[in-house]
């Protein structure tokens, strides 16, 4: 009868969904103290999502940079001879060390020798530019990846009539004629021979001038550039595999073939971007982990805050804690009690969070043309690691109500 007319937020053995109805009462009549102790767990778990998202986008767009290169490519050069011999003749590449590589090592399907000369052409009004030029083949262009902005690349017509045709930078076109669309057409004259440039170039990532191409590069085939060399010698040698997963292998393989060609003193450097890419990897991965322990701290400060306040509503109801012991409840109820008071708070903060932290990427992916990567792993992340803090910090108070004394705890002012 006693129990009956009890209030039931004080009646013994309540039911798990009677406890959780309770904790829920008891946040919405403390809606200000319980908000503002959540607000450090919104701002902790919105920055892992948003920390997860950028650590995501900035490998992307470093990957991606260097996958614009060419992630195929695989380039050989001629370094010069051993100290000791430094004397003897040059051991350069050849254009019959391409056609070698071709044969012996599978899995290449465009190559491009490249030669470089270097000329003072004319561009009217009396006034002269320093040009790099280039014989490359009609291949250089998927090799490379370049881009065309305006009129074409020379194909395989045009080396093997050894026309004399070239394409100019993007930079220089605009530089000299105005615009890429305006230097199509135009002539210049290489040690006095009339160049027609049928269109314009750039690599599809900037370089910043440390390949071998510069603002002012001019390329032409690699048939007519032989006009202008005394040893038809080749400065580069560039391959592109039919796969990613064969360059490391075809590497190897291609420089054993350039040495079997030469002399054993000789050295030749044989490179490719997959260092690169894995350093790349490497550290967007460790910036990541950087900003994820930033987050990790975010998320250990709310969650004291989540222990002090539930710290001060266990003093704040010491004498209703003792007439719920006094009336039969255990020590594991009201254990369990505050702790899901403390997890409550947790997880409402952990979901608002998780919007918040969702809502940002996804805003700036329909208001602009990027494509920000968004992880809904991030968000189960997040949501568990919401849980556990509540836990972990809600255990104290808890168990400090659960050790309370019935006695003490009612005659408690």
């Amino acid at each position: 009868m006693a129990a009956a007319l009890m209030p039931e937020r004080l009646r013994p053995n309540m039911a798990i969904g009677e406890i959780l109805s309770f904790a829920y009462d008891t946040f919405c009549s403390n809606k200000i103290r319980f908000i503002l102790t959540a607000l450090g767990m919104v701002i902790g778990t919105a920055s892992l999502i948003l920390v997860v998202t950028i650590g995501m986008t900035g490998r992307q767009y470093v990957l991606s940079q260097i996958q614009a290169i060419g992630t195929n490519e695989v380039w050989a050069e001629y370094l010069g001879g051993a100290p000791h011999i430094s004397n003897s003749n040059p051991d350069p590449l050849t254009i019959e060390d391409l056609q070698a590589v071709q044969q012996q090592v599978p899995g290449i399907v465009a190559s491009s020798p490249v030669t470089q000369l270097s000329d003072r052409v004319p561009i009217g009004n009396g006034k002269e530019k320093d040009v790099s030029i280039l014989g490359v083949s009609p291949e250089y262009v998927r090799v490379r990846n370049l881009v065309i902005p305006s009129g074409r690349f020379f194909d395989r017509e045009d080396s093997q009539a050894h026309n004399k045709v070239g394409v100019i930078t993007e930079k220089m076109a605009t530089e000299v004629y105005g615009s890429p669309q305006a230097a199509v057409g135009k002539v210049i004259k290489l040690t006095g021979l009339p160049f027609t440039i049928i269109g314009t170039f750039k690599e599809r990532v900037e370089t910043f001038g440390q390949s071998e191409i510069v603002d002012n590069t001019m390329l032409i085939p690699y048939s007519v550039s032989r006009y202008f060399m005394e040893v038809p010698s080749v400065k580069l040698l560039y391959f592109s595999l039919e796969d990613p997963s064969m360059v490391i292998s075809a590497t190897a393989q291609i420089k054993r073939v350039l040495q079997s060609r030469h002399r054993a003193e000789s050295v030749y450097d044989v490179s490719n971007l997959t260092a690169l890419l894995s350093m790349a990897d490497r550290i967007a991965s460790g910036l990541t982990w950087v900003l994820l322990l930033v987050a990790m701290v975010t998320l250990l400060v709310s969650g004291i805050g989540i222990m002090n306040i539930m710290l001060a509503t266990v003093t704040s109801r010491i004498r209703e804690i003792g007439i719920r012991k006094a009336i039969g409840a255990t020590n594991r109820e009201i254990r369990f009690q505050f702790l899901a008071e403390a997890i409550l708070i947790s997880l409402i903060g952990g979901f608002a969070g998780i919007v918040i932290g969702l809502a940002i990427p996804y805003s700036v992916r329909f208001l602009t043309e990027y494509r920000i990567p968004i992880s809904g792993l991030s968000a189960i992340i997040a949501i568990i690691v919401s849980s556990v803090v509540g836990v972990i910090f809600g255990t104290v108070p808890a168990g400090r109500a659960a050790q309370l004394d019935p006695v003490e705890s009612l005659r408690y002012e």
